[in-house]
Parts: C-alpha cells; sequence; structure tokens
C-alpha cells in the first residue's frame, strides 16, 4: 500500500493548493500561514454557510477576520493574503477536488461527558463533505482533537466510503493536532513542535512536507496517528491536572489561613539541573473548548482501545478527579460570594452581583464553556439579580453583557472577578464603592488581579481564591 501511495503523491505533484475545513480558531490563522508560504499557490477555506456561522464568508473574502480579543499579526495577515489572491473562504466544498491537501479542524465537544460519548456530528459532516470530493493523491489531515483511534477508524471509514478509494493507497490521511492557545494564534502555529502522525510513514512524511514551511522555531515530532491523538488528548489533561492541583492547593490555603501566592513562589523557586516544580495558577474556573473536554477524549480511548486496563480496584481517574475539582471552582466563587455577603450583613436573595468577565480568558471575547455562566446561573437560582461586564465579549445568547463598567457596578452588593482582563488590573476601589453605593460591598477575586489592602482599607469585604490570610480580614469603616 505504501508503494501504491507514493506513486500516487508523485503523480500529484507537490503541494500547491490546500483547502482548509473549518474557520474557527484554529483553521483561520492556520489557512491564513499556508497562504503566506511562497510555494503555495491557493488556500481555501471551507465553512458551511449556515445561520450561526455563514458571516464568515463574507468578512474573511473582504479580508477581515471574525476572530475578535487581542489575535497580534492575525488581522493584517489575512488581509495580505486576500489581497494576493492566494487565500478565499468559500461554503462550495465542491472545490476539494483541486486541493492537494486538506486540513479538518471542527470542534468535537461532548454533551454529557458522563457517558464519555462525544458529539462527532458536525466533525463526521465535514470528514463526510471532504471523502464526497477527494481526488487521488490527495493527503487529508484531521486537525480536530479526537478520542484516540478515530483518525485510524471512523475517519478513514467514511472518508473511504465517500470517495471510493482508499486510504493509505489512493489517498493519505494523517493526524496533525492544534496546539494553540487564544490570543496567541499565528505565535503558537510557527513556534510550538508540531505533532504528526500519519496511518502510514508515506501519509506521515506527506504531512511533514505540509507543515514545514510555516514552522519558523518549531520543530516536526513524526508518530502514528493513534500516538498522535493520545498525545494531544494527553497534553491538555495534564494542564488541566496541573490547574486542578493549583485550585487544590489554592482550597487548602485558604482552609489554613495562608496566601498561595507565597507558597507558590516558595514552590516555584526551586530550580537546578534536573529539578523543578513548575506550579501553575489557581482561578475560579477552567473554559475554553480543549481542557473542558480533552480528559474525556483520553478516557473514552483507554476504554475503547485499552484493552484490560490495570488500574488499583475502586479508585477514580486522576484525571477525572481534576475536572471535577476545576469544574467545582465556580462553585467555590459562590461559596466566596455568600461568605462575603453574609459578613456585610447580607444574603445572596434579593442581592445585585456584578460579573466582571464573561470571556474564559484574559483580553480575548472567547466565552466557550465559560465558568462565568456557571457561577451566574446558580447566583440566579438563589434569588439575586446579575449584571455583566466584558470589554471584549459584546454579546452571548440569555445574556445581558455591557462594557460600561459603572453601569454594571452600580447598587451592585457583591462583585466578582471571573476574567484577568487587563481592565481588571487597574480597578479603582474608591470609584467602585461610590458606583456601588452600599457601606460594605464585597469584591470575589477569582483571578488575583486586585490589591486585597486597598479595598479593605475602602471598607470593601475581600474574599479572594487561595488568600486565607486575607479572607477573615476585619472590616473597617466607611471612607
Amino acid at each position: 500500500m505504501a508503494r501504491g501511495l507514493a506513486e500516487a503523491f508523485e503523480k500529484r505533484g507537490p503541494i500547491r493548493t490546500i483547502g482548509v475545513v473549518g474557520m474557527g480558531y484554529v483553521g483561520i490563522p492556520a489557512a491564513a500561514l499556508f497562504a503566506d508560504v511562497p510555494q503555495y499557490q491557493k488556500v481555501y477555506g471551507f465553512q458551511r454557510d449556515s445561520a450561526t456561522s455563514g458571516y464568515k464568508i463574507a468578512m474573511l473574502n473582504c479580508g477581515e477576520s471574525p476572530l475578535g480579543g487581542d489575535e497580534p499579526c492575525l488581522a493584517a495577515l489575512i488581509k495580505k493574503v486576500v489581497a494576493a489572491g492566494k487565500f478565499s473562504c468559500t461554503a462550495d466544498f465542491s472545490r476539494i477536488s483541486s486541493c492537494d491537501a486538506v486540513t479538518i479542524a471542527i470542534q468535537t465537544p461532548f454533551r454529557d461527558p458522563g457517558d464519555l460519548l462525544p458529539d462527532f456530528s458536525a466533525l463526521h459532516e465535514g470528514i463526510r463533505l471532504t471523502g464526497r470530493h477527494l481526488s487521488e493523491g490527495t493527503l487529508v489531515v484531521l486537525e480536530s482533537t479526537v478520542t484516540p483511534g478515530t483518525t485510524a477508524g471512523t475517519a478513514r471509514r467514511i472518508l473511504e466510503e465517500e470517495s471510493g478509494m482508499v486510504a493509505g493507497e489512493d489517498f493519505g490521511l494523517a493526524h496533525a493536532p492544534e496546539r494553540v492557545m487564544v490570543g496567541r494564534l499565528i505565535r503558537n502555529l510557527q513556534e510550538h513542535d508540531r505533532i504528526i502522525g500519519g496511518i502510514d510513514d508515506t501519509s506521515t512524511m506527506r504531512a511533514c512536507d505540509l507543515y514545514s514551511p510555516i514552522l519558523v522555531q518549531g520543530r516536526i515530532i513524526p508518530m502514528s496517528a493513534t500516538a498522535a491523538e493520545v498525545e494531544k488528548t494527553a497534553e491538555n489533561t495534564f494542564r488541566d491536572l496541573q490547574i486542578a492541583a493549583a485550585n487544590q492547593l489554592a482550597l487548602y490555603c485558604e482552609a489554613m489561613g495562608v496566601n498561595f501566592y507565597d507558597v507558590r513562589k516558595g514552590i516555584a523557586s526551586l530550580k537546578e539541573e534536573g529539578v523543578t516544580r513548575a506550579i501553575l495558577w489557581p482561578g475560579a474556573g477552567v473554559g475554553g473548548h480543549c481542557l473542558t473536554k480533552d480528559t474525556y477524549h483520553l478516557e473514552r480511548g483507554a476504554k475503547v482501545l485499552g484493552g484490560n486496563l490495570d488500574w488499583p480496584g475502586g479508585e477514580r481517574s486522576l484525571f477525572l478527579t481534576a475536572r471535577a475539582i476545576n469544574d467545582f471552582m465556580p462553585t467555590h466563587m459562590l461559596h466566596l460570594t455568600h461568605d462575603g455577603l453574609a459578613r456585610a450583613g447580607k444574603e445572596m436573595k434579593g442581592s445585585k452581583v456584578a460579573i466582571l468577565g464573561w470571556a474564559f480568558i484574559a483580553d480575548s471575547d472567547d466565552a466557550r464553556n465559560t465558568p462565568s455562566e456557571v457561577y451566574r446561573d446558580l447566583v440566579v437560582s438563589e434569588g439575586a439579580e446579575v449584571s455583566v461586564h466584558d470589554p471584549w465579549v459584546e454579546e452571548y445568547p440569555g445574556v445581558a453583557i455591557s462594557s460600561d463598567l459603572e453601569r454594571v457596578i452600580t447598587g451592585a452588593d457583591a462583585v466578582a472577578v471571573f476574567t484577568g482582563h487587563r481592565e481588571y488590573r487597574a480597578l479603582d476601589p474608591g470609584s467602585l464603592k461610590r458606583w456601588a453605593g452600599v457601606e460594605h460591598p464585597v469584591i470575589v477575586d477569582g483571578r488575583n488581579v486586585v490589591d486585597p489592602d486597598s479595598f479593605i482599607r475602602y471598607g470593601w469585604v475581600y474574599k479572594g481564591i487561595g488568600r486565607g490570610d486575607k479572607n477573615g480580614h476585619a472590616v473597617v469603616g466607611c471612607r
């Protein structure tokens, strides 16, 4: 088979035309970077003309980025490649037939993590549309984070059924998981090492050829398709685990009356050859598309492909425990709010709570799986009025979001900081208190962005994640 595929690639010639299926946080910057490579003549971005995402087609073809937030270099790069005629976005998937390589980057959420069944409907549709128009000698690369075994299993089966061809003989197939973070998309794609795993060595080599030109610093790390799938899910699972460890330590520090950030500084100071004590930051919750579901892909892979897993009897997965800790943090923010209001002589019912930050990550408009929503729903269920401020997020289904900070704070009994936006790192306790108009407003800092002492001096009741040294402070008089 490898000989047949090598001949198919040779007959096809060098990669010149590329298709990118899925115009989201992964597909758009990848397409723009491919289009900026001199030897690539044309890049098509494929996007369904749906009611929710169809607007991206016109914006991209006008040289505009549909992604909000602070994304250095992205808008300028899109404008450049569109003006040069090297990139265009289309809903006409038949153009895949002219592509030498096609990458697929479509989200893979879980409807219910409890049953470990992902929602692959959108991804499967993208694979079907690709297979339907596939031509001989094309390379297909799955970039979506998937359950281990998907590329060589379900994806291969769908592509073969739709195309009538054989993977590994008539066309190549590989998995090259994205490794990007919102706010640094272009830099990540250029500088991070690229994991590439084909269903055979020939597919792997062709995929390496595809991605090498966009790397300015990172290197290619080849492996099998399934190993690449495990690597990606494990990568995010370990980050989620590290965050959970920081969150658990922060909860311990609160209970013991000490400052987590002093403890963290001490832990991180131990650095010598062969020794590291890297520790991440605690916070109000983990959001976004990746960390909130990739653990479940890894767990599912172990069940589907793992056979007889040797495991201590009765013990829960360490990774699922980490997920539970991180999912708990918005509830912990609720508990801190309760405690703060109680110290101010109030209860949740009938109070007004202002949420600062709806995006899940700082200086971005990305609000996918935001922990702010979990907290809001909890607060509303207890009879409180809620207002939401975010300088980056303009709208969200079912939630009124304002960019007017004074308006959001006015009349607030409690203020909960959920996102570390740069705008929140210079909050003035005096101004905020005047706007709130209450004797002892409560500030709940979920991202360690405010100075506790300055707020306490102005009569605020302060509560912060990991701030056991401050959470029991004496409430001072009015200023």
